[in-house]
């Protein structure tokens, strides 16, 4: 078997693009599936995360698309040829730029599209005519249906992470998008693990596949060392802390199960001293990839994540994986602790438990048909102490007080809650006193009287009020019998 890259027949330009990534010795995965897809025929491949899966499908079929290569600015004449599917965005972003490294001394052209992100580049993009696409299910349905992407001359369609695109609902969409490829075709399944879902997928969809295992199914890499502490969700960021400093580890994957979770233990962490971003679905696409970028770089030391990162990343020298969480699905463990230990590297994967993850333990050792030890991990008296922020710098030294014999103190000397003595009336303490039987009462002490003659007693005279205009005087009356009154030219009326 070839074990060498400049052993096998690829192209000069392929040959040269390897060469400057450094590689030469090929893994087993890639030593067995890139001569049979070489040949032109079905491939389903299992191999453990971080093997080398991408090369093993992207320089072959690189190879034989470079028949159709051309020089044209047409983009009739760069049809999409080879399709490449995957479940997540970050996972179809790291497999297009491994594409581009591998083609870039070809003429071919490649393309990624996926969600999250504005559709009008990725539609300038397609309408220049790609001969290899990257995308996501949903967001290539979203293209095919606005007649961006033509997929009537696919020779190759690749299913990478299969699994993991069943487990997240995606099977109606492939079902949608492989009907609108041509019959025949070269299809190829690729996944860490296999399920028997997966296998009825690859007898619907894969003609006379060769099944290509390169370890056991579901297993996991042996230079990763794996390590179960017992904890309380109060401790477990200590432990945390204490296996970071006792190993020396400068970054790691951190796992969660739910995205609250994910931003909550990154804001912890982060005010605790350590640099820390978080990734998750709730997240812009831009700002995934800012995160991931920051990790890749070295800004950040802590990439806290649900399982959105746990498929197919591939960030180099990653020392150490926890899992905060235990998953939900044992598979996703398998992938979890794949972010490290990867091209034969050394990892570590911690993962906390707690005293409700026992059925989800159970479940990891009958995937892995082993017997996983689940330790107690002796902490430090010291806890983890919160730098001082604006706020609350110099606060302690201002408000301290010397301790002037506290125990030998009353509770009032010693500064207790003093209560206020309200002032009281002598009026409201004297008992009740009945007035005197041959008192009169008051409304009956004073003479009733009345202003206007006839009237009732009981009716209250009107006030006379001051009043501020003249009083209005009546006019005199008249005597028509005695009176004239002259009209005109000496006419009287009587």
């Amino acid at each position: 078997m070839t074990s060498s890259f400049s052993n096998l027949s690829l192209a000069e330009p392929l040959a040269r693009a390897v060469a400057e990534m450094g590689y030469e010795s090929m893994t087993p995965i890639q030593a067995q599936a890139i001569p049979v897809v070489l040949t032109g025929q079905d491939v389903m491949g299992a191999a453990q995360t971080g093997t080398g899966k991408t090369a093993a499908f992207s320089l072959p079929l690189l190879q034989r698309l470079l028949q159709h290569e051309n020089a044209s600015t047409s983009p009739a004449r760069h049809p999409v040829r080879a399709l490449v599917l995957l479940p997540t965005r970050e996972l179809a972003d790291q497999v297009a730029q491994q594409i581009a490294l591998y083609a870039k001394y070809t003429k071919l052209r490649s393309a990624v599209v996926f969600g999250g992100m504005d559709m009008k580049p990725q539609t300038i993009e397609l309408k220049k005519g790609v001969e290899v696409l990257v995308a996501t299910p949903g967001r290539l349905l979203d293209h095919i249906e606005a007649k961006n992407a033509v997929l009537n001359q696919v020779e190759y369609v690749v299913l990478d992470e299969a699994d993991r695109m069943l487990d997240i609902g995606f099977l109606p969409d492939l079902q949608r998008i492989l009907s609108y490829l041509p019959q025949q075709r070269t299809t190829l399944l690729f996944s860490a693990t296999f399920s028997p879902e997966i296998k009825r997928l690859a007898g619907s969809y894969l003609q006379n596949p060769i099944t290509i295992e390169v370890a056991r199914p579901n297993q996991t890499a042996s230079t990763v060392e794996q390590r179960f502490y017992a904890a309380t969700d109060d401790d477990k960021r200590r432990i945390i802390h204490q296996v970071l400093k006792t190993r020396g580890i400068k970054q790691a994957f951190i796992f969660v199960n739910s995205k609250l979770g994910c931003g909550r233990l990154a804001r912890s962490l982060e005010r605790e001293g350590l640099k820390t971003a978080a990734l998750h679905g709730d997240k812009s696409q831009d700002e995934r990839l800012k995160a991931l970028d920051a990790f890749k770089q070295g800004e950040v030391d802590l990439l806290v994540c649900t399982d959105v990162a746990a498929r197919g990343l591939d960030i180099k020298d990653v020392p150490a994986v926890f899992n905060f969480d235990v998953p939900f699905n044992a598979e996703d463990y398998v992938h979890r602790i794949g972010r490290t230990g990867r091209a034969g590297a050394s990892g570590l994967a911690v993962t906390l438990v707690s005293g409700s993850d026992n059925r989800l333990v159970a479940d990891i050792e009958k995937l892995l048909k082993t017997k996983l030890d689940v330790e107690t991990l002796v902490l430090d008296e010291v806890r983890t102490e919160r730098p001082p922020s604006r706020y609350t710098e110099g606060r302690s030294e201002r408000y301290e007080r010397p301790d002037r014999g506290a125990a030998a103190r009353s509770p009032l000397q010693r500064g207790g809650f003093r209560p206020a003595v309200a002032s009281r009336d002598p009026f409201f303490d004297k008992p009740y006193e009945a007035s005197p039987a041959t008192a009169v009462p008051q409304w009956d002490a004073a003479p009733r009287t009345s202003a206007v003659r006839g009237q009732s007693t009981n009716i209250k005279s009107k006030r006379k009020l001051a009043a501020l205009f003249k009083p209005v005087v009546p006019a005199p009356t008249m005597d028509l019998g005695s009176t004239c009154i002259e009209l005109s030219n000496d006419t009287t009326v009587p």
